[in-house]
């Protein structure tokens, strides 16, 4: 297997900075994504056999063509030393290329050329905003002509047959179905009809052989060909979901998706993906994140710091909750940080 010297990267995961290590590649690298997967002999800490690792540039790593001749090896650096490699403006660079690459790989979703998708990240990072916004952009026309849009978002609990039910519903070329948050990876039905409908053939055809009242009294056959996409948009990271019960079907399901992982691990890069938005929003709107609030002064640096130095004891750190100390604000001018103390952080 091909080895790749890692002179400067992070593994984000643990939250560690990685310096002149060496690895075993475990899929070939690809300049795009801006991360490589490794194979984890014991140089990383964890259970993870295969991690990956985040590098600003290519210039970051070196492939080696000895790799029989020792490298240098510095041991790794904990979470204060990732974050000392990474200025704030490359950080939020990283964070807004990544949501750069949910709208690419949305948009693709949306005509069809990209079969499925995985979206994780923390909540109230605006990963369904966005989502919703090119699905918005793309049914403009059929809701103008009064059809039918194109699209569905699924949240909260779904069982087998409802899922099986909503795919032949949305089945037609160029629909999108998004499960936002929606609670299918403990259904191992659920998951088998997923792996079917998101098959890598050319056909994908789904069957529902047991018995159902539901489907003759909705009309619906117990077999059909999905040729629609979907894309999951959850907080959970898969590799920490892979109970025994149900690894090979989430491996199965993973295959079969783009996965892609927004990469605001930490409560800084929370901090920065509230401070990237606030910033590319002031670019077009007076007031930026806080438009709608009809700010006059430095109301909206004086909620971002508070959120800063309250980082490590704020329930969430998120953009609704930027929002909601923005709310408190309105409330009372005054003791605004008062109520955001007693009602967003934690006790």
């Amino acid at each position: 297997m091909a080895k790749i010297l890692v002179k400067r990267g992070v593994y984000r995961k643990m939250n560690f900075a990685v310096e002149n290590m060496m690895f075993t590649l475990a899929r070939p690298l690809d300049a795009m994504t801006g991360r490589i997967q490794v194979k984890n002999d014991g140089q990383l800490p964890g259970d993870s056999k295969q991690v990956y690792i985040e590098i600003a540039s290519m210039s970051d790593v070196e492939m080696v063509v000895n790799a029989a001749a020792p490298a240098q090896v510095v041991a790794f650096s904990p979470a204060v030393a990732a974050e000392s490699n990474e200025t704030d403006e490359q950080a939020m660079d990283r964070i807004r290329r990544r949501f750069r690459i949910l709208d690419t790989m949305t948009k693709a979703t949306i005509n069809g050329e990209c079969r499925a998708m995985i979206v994780t990240g923390p909540p109230g990072v605006g990963k369904s905003f966005g989502i919703e916004t090119q699905l918005e952009k793309a049914s403009l026309f059929d809701k103008l002509a009064g059809k039918r849009t194109r699209f569905e978002i699924v949240k909260g609990a779904i069982t087998a047959i409802g899922l099986y039910a909503l795919l032949y519903k949305y089945s037609d070329s160029k629909s999108v179905l998004v499960f936002d948050d929606c609670d299918v990876w403990d259904d191992q039905d659920a998951l088998n009809i997923l792996k079917a409908a998101l098959d890598s053939g050319k056909r994908r055809r789904i069957w529902w052989n047991s018995d159902s009242s539901y489907l003759r009294k909705e009309g619906i056959p117990t077999d059909f060909e999905f040729n629609g996409s979907c894309i999951f948009v959850t907080n959970l990271d898969f590799s920490d979901r892979r109970s025994k019960k149900i690894a090979a079907h989430l491996e199965a399901l993973q295959s079969r998706c783009h996965y892609l992982d927004l990469t605001i691990n930490t409560e800084r890069d929370k901090m920065l993906r509230v401070k990237q938005v606030h910033e590319d929003a002031s670019k077009d709107t007076v007031g930026g994140l806080f438009s709608s609030y009809d700010f006059q002064g430095n109301e909206a640096e004086e909620i971002l710091d508070f959120m800063w130095e309250n980082r490590s004891k704020m329930r969430e750190i998120s953009l609704r909750m930027s929002l909601k100390i923005a709310d408190l604000f309105r409330i009372d001018s005054n003791d605004w940080k008062m109520l955001a103390r007693e009602t967003c952080i934690k006790a």
